[in-house]
């Protein structure tokens, strides 16, 4: 795992109490978000509640960041819709197994490192999104046509537990204390609102190991391969940006690609019980951190006691009022919007602003976190390559007799600076010698190779001899490789392209 073991074990147990503390209160928080991502995907709670259980466990034991909540998420879900309705949920079972595959493969590849590529303004744009989008999540359970007025001063009441009980000690994390006084207050009283229970039915036994019923055939193969490639990538994507995330809050580092190991581990064994794939959850991860959890027992106690709730105290879990939970991801979603990333709007660079706000419209837009990320790194891509292109100049000097010129490159020669570079020369000039002097600059892909060509061709085409000097050794390396200026028939080459 790249630790040692006494650093595993002190993961463990550095922070019993409140780890178990905080577990409780993400298992009960897990409960409704996973019946809910079993609806979205079209398939029974049981499956989703065996997903968050086994992914929550084994995550604890072979992820790479203690604190993480991993679970059936939405972000997987949405998914696999297509898949269920059309081929039911063997396939769906198989899908997750192949999902689980393909993270240990990325792990064992070591591809943690495309981290290094996801600037702050993404970074940023996601977790607003998804802050926004755990907020929308909630607007059904606050639909006036849906629920009862009672609804709303309970939920008014739970938020004013969660804020204010912290005053007084923080001894019990609050938003536990929140979902006891409100069972409590609505079986006392027998409030007609809505509960856990009315969510979908809690499954009232444990997981049993079975294999997917599907052929083993290429037929299968091909019809699971895309769904699995597309909810592996999701998956790792969303659980390395919630790693980042709680790596920053609890000021530590963390393993990503043992992290995609441990999410693979997971959602294999996962397809084996039953359960959909699932991957890092930051709503759930953020109740953790802000309850006191830090360790794997926090992670592990929210797996175990998810299913003892749902299994043997699920007539007492059923009665937990939904206003309680609202008022809990209320929480969570105030707590993990950027709201400095607002005030910042004013000072920050342009570019930066509107990849934040492009990340975070198309997440929001297309309930798809990968799409909102994959926009706002092209996006973070575009806007470096312009400013690093800008910093790219050509001066030249001409010769005491008027019959050579020597141009002197500065910067960064890439595609994005090839047109400032080919707009310095002036063809038309007539000389005898001209010289190119890149000793200031360098060279990176064939689009600046190919400008090198053509205009070293185009001084030769009208007499001038053309040298191009200084060199520096990776740039040499790739001019030897790929430039044709020197090689036999370089003009009519050249044309060709």
């Amino acid at each position: 795992m790249g630790i040692s073991f006494d650093s595993y074990r002190r993961q463990w147990t550095s922070n019993i109490r409140a780890d178990v503390l905080s577990g409780l209160v993400v298992a009960l928080a897990l409960i409704p978000e996973a019946i809910a991502f079993s609806i979205i995907a079209g398939v029974d709670p049981k499956v989703g509640l065996y997903a968050s259980f086994s992914i929550a466990v084994i995550t604890a034991i072979t992820g790479g960041r203690p604190g993480m909540i991993s679970a059936a998420t939405a972000a997987t879900a949405v998914l696999m819709v297509t898949l269920v309705r059309d081929h039911g949920l063997q396939y769906l079972l198989a899908a997750t197994v192949l999902t689980g595959l393909l993270q240990i493969g990325a792990g064992l590849l070591r591809l943690g490192f495309v981290m290094k590529y996801v600037s702050k303004s993404v970074m940023t744009g996601f977790v607003n999104a998804l802050a926004i989008l755990i907020f929308m999540a909630q607007l059904p359970e606050l639909d006036p046509s849906r629920v009862p007025f009672l609804t709303y001063p309970l939920v008014a009441a739970a938020l004013a537990i969660i804020y204010l009980f912290p005053r007084l000690t923080r001894a019990i994390p609050s938003p536990l204390v929140t979902i006891i006084v409100l069972t409590a207050a609505s079986i006392a009283f027998g409030w007609d609102v809505r509960t856990v229970g009315d969510m979908g039915a809690l499954p009232d036994t444990l997981p049993v190991f079975l294999l997917p019923d599907v052929p083993l055939n290429l037929e299968t193969l091909r019809i699971i391969f895309p769904y699995s490639v597309a909810v592996a990538v999701v998956g790792l994507l969303e659980s390395l940006m919630t790693q980042n995330l709680v790596d920053e809050l609890t000021d530590t580092p963390s393993d990503r690609n043992q992290e995609c190991i441990g999410q693979g581990l997971a959602n294999t064994a996962t397809g084996f019980i039953g359960g959909m794939a699932g991957c890092a959850m930051i709503g759930q991860s953020m109740i953790n951190v802000k309850s006191g959890g830090r360790g794997r027992l926090s992670t592990f106690t929210a797996g175990v006691m998810l299913l003892v709730f749902c299994v043997m105290l699920g007539d007492w879990v059923s009665q937990i009022p939904m206003p309680a939970l609202v008022a809990i991801m209320i929480m969570v979603s105030i707590g993990t919007f950027s709201w400095s990333s607002i005030r910042d709007l004013r000072n920050h660079p342009k570019s930066s602003s509107v990849v934040m706000i492009a990340t975070v419209v198309t997440v929001v837009w297309t309930h798809n976190l990968g799409i909102g990320v994959l926009v706002g790194v092209l996006l973070s891509g575009i806007f470096f390559a312009a400013k690093i292109a800008q910093l790219f100049r050509v001066t030249s000097e001409l010769s005491q007799d008027g019959r050579a010129r020597t141009y002197f490159i500065e910067g960064q020669l890439f595609y994005a600076s090839v047109e400032a570079f080919m707009r310095a020369f002036d063809f038309r000039e007539a000389l005898e010698r001209v010289t190119i002097d890149v000793s200031r600059a360098h060279i990176w892909d064939i689009s600046s190779i190919a400008a090198l060509d053509m205009a070293v061709l185009k001084f030769r085409r009208d007499g001038a001899e053309v040298a191009v000097v200084g060199l520096n050794e990776a740039s040499e390396t790739l001019v030897d490789k790929l430039a044709i200026h020197d090689k036999p028939g370089a003009a009519d080459k050249l044309m060709a392209h």
